[in-house]
């Protein structure tokens, strides 16, 4: 890493990608040019600075749709978590066919496949440059792996944890839906959780709150968006605790405002 790096520029990032993401089109399984257009864009963030990537499961397994179907959900969510594994490995293949050193560690340890993990060994590793991948959810049942990623980021001290979505930062409304939607270039924490807007579940949204860890949710598909955001540059939506209300921010609720539960673990 070079030394002119801007001041807003974050040392250790935390990126959150959605199981689904791995999927394409069809948001099932894994797409093998999806997942080196992913790797891609990781690889050349952690050329500017430390990363670590927290995946979800959806491609493969939902706990919450498995426990509707009737599938016991702490049996349900203990499959996502393992889904995370199979997701992050999947990744760590295809970031070492670039040349990129990567390590999974995971929530829950399985003997010659995968390390467990803990926060004292995942700084040693980023400290390395290595990517580091952190499976397995929190590791707990009836936890998202959007509440996993915000644990995770503070447990390593990320300065910001990238929600990488679909669409290029907050809007008031889905935007596919209402072309009307505002977008929002800056949110407090206070403004997501009052209006519950669609970000992450509320319970990691707190979390960040709490130790003031800033939120990024930008879009993955915009070439380059990782590394704009490792080098400082203002990429999607920023959610922080804000000296004032944003200006932006809304003044009321919104209808279709409600928690998105993004994953179970």
């Amino acid at each position: 890493m070079g030394d002119n790096r801007s001041s807003a520029a974050p040392r250790r990032m935390l990126v959150k990608l959605s199981g689904e993401a791995l999927g394409g089109a069809g948001g099932t399984g894994i797409d093998a040019g999806v997942l080196r257009y992913m790797a891609g864009q990781v690889a050349a963030a952690a050329a500017e600075t430390e990363v670590a990537l927290v995946i979800g499961a959806g491609n493969l397994f939902r706990g919450a749709e498995l426990a509707a179907a009737g599938l016991d959900r702490i049996v349900a969510d203990h499959m996502g978590m393992l889904g995370t594994i199979m997701n992050a490995l999947a990744f760590r293949d295809a970031l070492s066919r670039l040349d990129v050193q990567a390590d999974v560690l995971s929530a829950h340890a399985i003997a010659s496949v995968v390390e467990g993990y803990s926060p004292r060994q995942a700084r040693r590793l980023l400290a390395r440059n290595n990517v580091l991948l952190l499976a397995g959810g929190t590791g707990n049942p009836l936890f998202t792996t959007d509440t996993a990623a915000c644990l995770r980021g503070i447990e390593i001290g990320a300065d910001v944890v990238v929600k990488a979505t679909k669409v290029d930062g907050v809007y008031s409304d889905d935007p596919l839906a209402n072309p009307a939607a505002r977008r929002y270039d800056e949110l407090t924490y206070a403004d997501v959780l009052a209006q519950r807007l669609r970000v992450m579940d509320l319970t990691a949204i707190a979390l960040c709150q709490e130790h003031g860890l800033p939120l990024l949710v930008c879009d993955i598909g915009e070439a380059g968006a990782l590394t704009k955001i490792a080098g400082g540059a203002k990429v999607g939506t920023r959610i922080w605790a804000g000296s004032q209300p944003a200006a932006d921010a809304p003044s009321q609720n919104i209808p279709g405002n409600e928690p998105l539960i993004d994953e179970a673990p």
